[in-house]
């Protein structure tokens, strides 16, 4: 790339604010919205895992755990704190189904609840890296 920007990139600058600078509403993008969105109550319900994915402590469990089932004395090693608190947080993390806890004996394992907990860490991630990239540009 030439560094060059687009038309519609040079028509919008920082300083453009994040409104429209008309009142325009576009029926068929309301709609589509609406069917995407779905009803307040779907986010109502998202909404508690997102809050726990937007804890740094919690959200360092959770990738900690990509790399296999840890037991929590492991898991406060790795985050350099109290294996209390980070019962705390896993007993959160448990209740929105993002982790699932395994016995041993006298020792509790933790593994991230499934593939779809593993596919969110992932996405997130490559989003991460992408915006990286973009803003080295």
């Amino acid at each position: 790339m030439t560094g060059k920007k687009s038309p519609r990139e040079e028509s919008l600058s920082e300083n453009d604010g994040e409104a429209c600078r008309v009142h325009c509403v576009h029926p068929e993008r309301v709609r589509r919205a609406h069917d995407e969105a779905g009803s307040a109550s779907v986010a109502e319900e998202l909404a508690p895992m997102f809050k726990a994915l937007g804890d740094p402590t919690r959200l360092r469990l959770l990738l900690a755990l990509r790399g296999g089932e840890m037991c929590v004395c492991d898991l406060a090693a790795f985050l350099g704190s109290s294996e209390s608190s980070v019962s705390h947080h896993l007993r959160h993390l448990r209740q929105l189904a993002l982790v699932r806890r395994r016995r041993e004996g006298q020792m509790l394992f933790y593994s991230l609840d499934d593939d779809h907990v593993e596919a969110i860490l992932k996405i997130g991630l490559d989003h991460r890296a992408h915006s990286e990239g973009r803003s080295k540009r």
